[in-house]
């Protein structure tokens, strides 16, 4: 893609929808999104992008999340897609990549835990 010199920064491709049709009694879900009304970029990072940028840009796009009435639905989905880019139900691919960590370890220590109270039984 060209790059005017009064463009410095470069957007990244981005979705055209940002979730699958996933329909429910309702309808989909992301019909309802507050991001719908908003601008793409805001979401999603141009390459390149300055970190304080960043950040500024990713704390207005939580404030948009914030007033959504499906941000739990919207960060659920992006937690099992799980969606490598953007800000999704609030969170960062950043964050959302901590609570899947955290996740995957509280799973783990309810297994062992479930295991151990097995063992004890049969023992």
């Amino acid at each position: 893609m060209l790059q005017l010199p009064h463009q410095p920064l470069q957007v990244a491709a981005v979705p055209t929808q940002r979730t699958p049709a996933r329909e429910d009694e309702a309808g989909p879900w992301h019909s309802e999104a507050v991001c719908r009304r908003d601008e793409a970029g805001l979401f999603f990072a141009p390459s390149k992008e300055p970190t304080a940028a960043r950040l500024s840009r990713e704390e207005s796009a939580k404030r948009v999340c914030a007033r959504c009435p499906v941000m739990i639905e919207c960060r659920e989905h992006a937690l099992v897609q799980p969606e490598p880019y953007g800000v999704w139900g609030g969170l960062t691919a950043a964050e959302r990549r901590v609570v899947l960590a955290r996740r995957r370890r509280r799973e783990m220590e309810l297994k062992a835990a479930a295991s151990a109270d097995h063992i004890a039984a049969a023992g």
